[in-house]
This record gives C-alpha cells, sequence and structure tokens, in this order.
C-alpha cells in the first residue's frame, strides 16, 4: 500500500479511533496497521487509543483478561484460558512482544503491572499459584516463569503425578531479568534486583542485588557500583 504521509497519518488515527479488543474493534486494528511496519514500529499505535493495540495474529483465549490503557500485544502473542484457569490482568502500558505465551490453568492467575516490557519468547505459565510481576520491570527474550512442578517419586510415570508447588512468583518493581533467565515457584525478586542471562532463580533475591548463575546467587549489590561499572 503506497500512501502519502498526511493520507498515512489520516488512516492510521481514524482506524485507532475504532480500535478495541472486541471482533470489529481488532478488525480496525488490522487496518491501522497496514501501512505501519512490523514489530517496534507498531508501538505507536497503541499510544493512539486507551485500548491499545492487539494485533491480528495474536490469539486470546481467555475470559478472565483484563486489559488497561494502551496496551501492546504483538504478532504470536497467545493467552490461554486451560480449565479453572484464573485471571489475566495487563496494567497500563504493557507491552508483549512476538511469540510470547500466558497462560493459566487452576489456582494459576498472572498479574503485569503498568509499564512493564516483555521481550518475544518469554513464557508465563500460572499453575498451581500465581505469577505476579511489578510496575515498570524489563524482562528480556527467552525468560520462563513457572511457579509449579511436576511430581517425580518413583514406580510411576512422570506425567501421571500431580503438579505441586512452594508457593506463587512475585517480581517488584523496576527489575532488570536478561536474557533466557528461568523462575521457579515459591521465589521472590526484590524491587530494583537485576538478574544475568541464563540464570535460574531458586531462591529470593533481594531488592537491588546483582544475580547470575545456576542456581543464581547475588554477586554485588547496585549500591556498590561504580558509576563506571554501571555504564559497561
Amino acid at each position: 500500500m503506497i500512501l502519502t504521509a498526511k493520507i498515512k497519518s489520516l488512516w492510521i488515527r481514524f482506524w485507532m479511533r475504532l480500535g478495541s479488543p472486541a471482533p470489529l474493534g481488532r478488525l480496525a486494528m488490522r487496518l491501522a496497521a497496514l501501512p505501519v511496519p512490523p514489530f517496534y514500529s507498531r508501538l505507536v499505535l497503541a499510544g493512539m487509543n486507551p485500548n491499545g493495540y492487539i494485533s491480528p495474529h495474536a490469539t486470546i483465549h481467555h475470559s478472565g483478561l483484563s486489559l488497561g490503557k494502551n496496551v501492546y500485544i504483538d504478532d504470536g502473542v497467545l493467552i490461554y484460558q486451560d480449565k479453572a484457569g484464573g485471571n489475566v490482568v495487563l496494567g497500563d502500558g504493557v507491552h508483549l512482544h512476538r511469540d510470547i505465551i500466558i497462560q493459566t490453568g487452576q489456582d494459576g492467575s498472572v498479574k503485569i503491572g503498568p509499564h512493564t516490557h516483555i521481550q518475544p519468547r518469554c513464557q508465563f505459565s500460572a499453575y498451581k499459584s500465581p505469577i505476579q510481576i511489578g510496575i515498570g520491570v524489563e524482562i528480556a527474550p527467552y525468560c520462563a516463569f513457572y511457579p509449579y512442578n511436576h511430581g517425580f517419586k518413583p514406580g510411576e510415570p512422570i506425567r501421571n503425578q500431580p503438579l505441586q508447588s512452594k508457593g506463587g512468583i512475585t517480581i517488584e518493581d523496576d527489575v532488570w531479568l536478561s536474557v533466557g533467565v528461568v523462575v521457579l515457584d515459591g521465589v521472590r525478586i526484590g524491587k530494583g534486583a537485576v538478574v544475568g542471562a541464563g540464570a535460574v532463580v531458586t531462591q529470593n533475591i533481594p531488592a537491588d542485588a546483582i544475580a547470575v548463575g545456576n542456581p543464581a546467587r547475588v554477586v554485588k549489590m547496585r549500591g556498590d557500583l561504580s558509576l563506571k561499572d554501571s555504564k559497561t
């Protein structure tokens, strides 16, 4: 589609005014996005309407989904409610980038706080216990959150054993999780903490800590960093 800049702007704004999570509203979002390049370029669309932007290539199968204002849901995102799954709540300005999966099953729910940005291909599987993500959290690609485990007693196939949990997952405000972090059941990551790439978090991480490794361990506090360290 070839449009002048002015016509393109009018086209986008007209259709985004009609956008909503309802089927006709999602059709309007599809039309608005036609002249806009994919991925980060479409973030601007979410700011044009309090209903935000939901890609036509996202799949939402969840009766308990609640959306704040100006939420961005990119291509390939799946929000799925399994049997007896709890709510999914996305706060104002949440960004869900490509191919993220959020699923809730029995006793599980997901709450993501305002202005949290989640990069592609992350997995949130809320079974047995909730997942709670705070305000302004930055989550890099390929992170995974599992507030449950399979039973593995001997003499019985693991697939037949019930799920079990040590408790929910809580990520407090202003946390940064690097690429490929895995967070397991019963874990709280404190406000302002940083977790390094590939870490597996099995125990609580205190506020403002820097943790790395498998299992993750605290190696430094942010307050101990010099200005030079914080820029490298």
